[in-house]
């Protein structure tokens, strides 16, 4: 068993005054304490914009050159990079190795808590060893406490390769390790100590943030439309449909003909469509235009 940390001082681990006789309360009272706490979540982000921008900036820097994101983290901060990690592939048509998820114990500890396993350093280098972990890409590592030494072994693991290194945290640190530190100051928890609470909301949004602005400046988006949708179930066809009817302009029936064609590839069926093309010259002049959907078809509107 690893020895204790000293973790009382941190902003996560303080007692909040204004819950301290949160079991008298009835069950309202109970969920307006929590509204309550949550309405600092919002100023935490906003104060922190300027440091997400700088993150997303580095992770599209690195993913450009066919570079990939890892979000590793323990507990509820590497559930939480998992969740992100397993989004995008259905939301933006990523390649399920491009964006990846750690979490502290594996596998099981998303279902299962395995806190223990946050203590160890060497096991954050042996995972992103066997990912094979390279200059182009990029660490996002998640720790409430900004000390997990898990997310501090993978961060230093990270440097050591020239690898790109994001720390998304909710207690001021002081490291040079990471490139970019986000600093989440959302306070001391409705329940002391349980950063799956505000910390985890703040974090989730934050990653929310990181992921869905950097799809969009690699071209997954046109507009806030979501072209790289990758149409598995009846509910993402019957959207996948309806972008090919709204941007390609045409009727319900051609655009199910052209998504058939397409293999029900969104961005392509809009091509053959507004450029009077196949599938395979849709595909090349996407790929020429960085699958960039706006620069293929605006000149030809204009």
């Amino acid at each position: 068993m690893a020895e204790s940390r000293k973790t009382g001082h941190l902003l996560t681990e303080r007692v909040n005054p204004r819950t301290e006789k949160l079991d008298e309360l009835p069950a309202l009272g109970i969920v307006e304490s929590i509204i309550f706490e949550d309405g600092t979540i919002v100023s935490a982000i906003e104060r922190e914009k300027e440091n997400i921008a700088r993150a997303v900036e580095l992770i599209t820097g690195r993913l450009g050159r066919g570079g990939r994101l890892v979000f590793i983290g323990a507990g509820t901060s590497g559930r939480l990079g998992v969740i992100e990690a397993a989004e995008c592939p259905p939301t933006f048509g990523t390649d399920p190795d491009m964006i990846l998820g750690i979490i502290a114990g594996g596998r099981k500890a998303v279902w299962r808590s395995a806190e223990g396993a946050e203590d160890s350093s060497e096991e954050a280098r042996k995972k992103l060893e066997r990912i094979n972990l390279k200059e182009k890409d990029v660490v996002v590592g998640i720790a409430a406490s900004g000390t997990t030494p898990f997310v501090e072994g993978a961060l230093a693991y990270a440097k050591k390769k020239g690898g790109g290194r994001v720390l998304v945290t909710c207690n001021p640190v002081e490291t040079t390790v990471p490139e970019v530190v986000i600093s989440l100051l959302v306070g001391p928890e409705v329940i002391t100590g349980s950063t799956r609470m505000k910390a985890g909301t703040a974090t989730k949004m934050a990653l929310n943030m990181l992921t869905t602005a950097s799809m969009v400046k690699l071209g997954k988006t046109y507009g806030n439309l979501m072209v790289d949708v990758r149409p598995g179930s009846a509910k993402l066809r019957d959207r996948a449909k309806r972008l090919v009817i709204q941007i390609a302009g045409v009727g319900e029936e051609r655009a199910t003909e052209l998504l058939r064609g397409s293999g029900w590839d969104v961005k392509a069926a809009i091509v053959m469509e507004i450029k009077n093309t196949d599938y395979k010259k849709a595909r090349k002049l996407l790929k020429e235009h960085g699958g960039f959907l706006r620069s293929v078809i605006d000149r030809e509107r204009k």
